[in-house]
């Protein structure tokens, strides 16, 4: 939650989040504030499909995956990226091949997407994904997370 931006600009709590879920076109379960914050401290698990479904779309559309503990599912621009049925079928191709050559095409990419002028995608071992980095949250969103903790017990 605290990586994404509710219609305001400011990082998802509960509350938002469940006002997010409720005010979805079309059909869709509810989710309480107090069910996303124990999903979210995870002293609740096994939420239905729905569920996962509804709070993906809430949160701008990112990949179910994403919400799955999982270190690899913390990586939301890979997530992203397999989204894309052109970026599978990368995968495919390169499923199999010699570790050299797999490293000969990461090579060519890294290459191609400066001479593109595209951001550098960071490698796994200096990404900060699965540690995920600890916001600092100003006093409003430290007491609205405060208040929201209190209401989930």
């Amino acid at each position: 939650m605290a990586f994404h931006r509710d219609a305001k600009g400011r990082a998802f709590s509960s509350r938002t989040l469940s006002a997010a879920v409720d005010a979805l076109p079309g059909d869709h379960p509810s989710v309480s504030h107090a069910a996303i914050a124990k999903l979210a401290k995870g002293s609740q698990d096994n939420p239905t499909v729905g569920t996962v479904l509804a709070l993906c779309e809430a949160l701008g559309g990112v990949p179910p995956a994403h919400l799955l503990p999982h270190d690899s599912y913390g990586d939301l621009k890979a997530l992203e990226a397999f989204e894309d049925p052109q970026a599978r079928r990368v995968l495919a191709l390169l499923n199999g091949l010699p570790p050299d050559e797999v490293q000969n095409v990461i090579t060519d990419l890294v290459r191609r997407r400066e001479e593109l002028g595209l951001e550098p995608v960071p490698d796994d071992e200096t990404a900060q994904t699965p540690g995920r980095l600890q916001r600092r949250r100003s006093m409003d969103d430290a007491a609205r997370y405060a208040a929201d903790s209190l209401e989930g017990l």
